[in-house]
């Protein structure tokens, strides 16, 4: 069993989202997908988990067409379907429906040679909550900042 290769991150789903419970899936991908991945043609970014009859689809993910395939690729926002245990299938599925939930793709990687995608059950963010969290940000930037001068300084 090799390591683990991460293909792409969706770095936005923190910001906008509260992240709360983190599942590793499996994709169900055609072939020229699969080498897209392998040469990290992802983006993550607009991407969502929508349950679909009993059945979770990773959609609006976009994997760039395999250029030697041709007329024979893949259309690259099509949707994907997702593989869990039935439980946790079931278990994501009710926490939607409650109100405000969302799932959402983090990572997307490599492992032991098959993509592999890592989902979190989120509850969006208000704007107000975007904001404390550049407070924080900045205000962590100028701590490290004042203690690199300091420090480089003596």
């Amino acid at each position: 069993m090799s390591g683990i290769k991460v293909v792409a991150t969706n770095r936005k789903a923190a910001f906008d989202y509260h992240l709360e419970d983190r599942y590793e899936a499996g994709l169900i991908l055609m072939g020229t997908e699969i080498k897209s991945i392998r040469a990290g043609r992802v983006n993550l970014k607009e991407g969502y988990v929508q349950p679909r009859a009993g059945e979770l689809w990773l959609t609006n993910v976009h994997i760039a067409p395999y250029d030697p395939a041709g007329r024979y690729g893949h259309e690259p926002r099509r949707p994907r379907k997702l593989l869990l245990h039935r439980r946790e299938i079931n278990r994501l599925v009710s926490r939607v429906q409650e109100r405000g939930y969302t799932i959402v793709p983090l990572r997307m990687y490599l492992k032991g040679g098959r993509a592999k995608v890592e989902i979190a059950l989120a509850r969006g963010k208000r704007q107000y909550d975007k904001r404390q969290t550049i407070a924080k940000r900045d205000a962590q930037r100028e701590i490290e900042r004042a203690l690199k001068e300091r420090h480089d300084g003596r």
